[in-house]
């Protein structure tokens, strides 16, 4: 029996530096209507989501839509990249994907930020075997775990995702077995 995790990166914000409550911009509040639309064809169980307004506000619609809570998972909040803000976001980035076990001052390296977010990943496959699981979450940590399954999903696909965007990973039990975009 299949499970399906569907892995939401949120919609456009408005940025601020106020990570938790970054809320969505008007062409975000449009692009999670497409959200939905395009979840509701999925005949979705359940709906976890990172902390992030960003990324719960995404998620809204199909929440409503199968009348279930949103479950906050901290675990899938995006990574935190360092303690301070960087002064070149791409080479702060790049340097992170070149050596998994680097970090920036207060910040987490790639094999933290995956091993946190595999965990949470792992919890969801074993308490809902065989069923539609939506998660509002990042792009960074997003690929993260998907790398963890599959080495293909990395710093090049990081790079070409959208906002928002959508994966389905299928999964026999914890082996992921098939990966498909279903964004626009």
């Amino acid at each position: 029996m299949k499970t399906h995790l569907y892995f939401v990166r949120h919609a456009h914000s408005i940025y601020t530096t106020d990570e938790l409550g970054r809320p969505l911009s008007q062409r975000g509040l449009l692009d999670a209507q497409t959200v939905t639309d395009l979840l509701k064809r999925e005949n979705i169980d359940c709906v976890y989501s990172s902390p992030y307004k960003r990324a719960t506000h995404t998620l809204e619609g199909i929440d409503s839509y199968i009348n279930k809570e949103i479950v906050i998972v901290d675990e899938f909040k995006e990574r935190v990249l360092s303690e301070k803000p960087v002064e070149d976001f791409t080479s702060a980035i790049t340097r992170l994907w070149q050596d998994y076990d680097f970090s920036w001052d207060g910040g987490e390296s790639n094999r933290m930020a995956q091993k946190r977010g595999v965990n949470a990943t792992l919890q969801l496959l074993e308490n809902n075997v065989g069923k539609n699981i939506v998660v509002g979450t990042h792009g960074n940590i997003m690929v993260l775990i998907m790398n963890y399954f599959d080495k293909k999903y990395g710093f090049n696909f990081w790079k070409r995702l959208e906002i928002p965007d959508i994966y389905r990973l299928s999964f026999n039990s914890k082996e992921l077995v098939d990966v498909k975009r279903i964004w626009k």
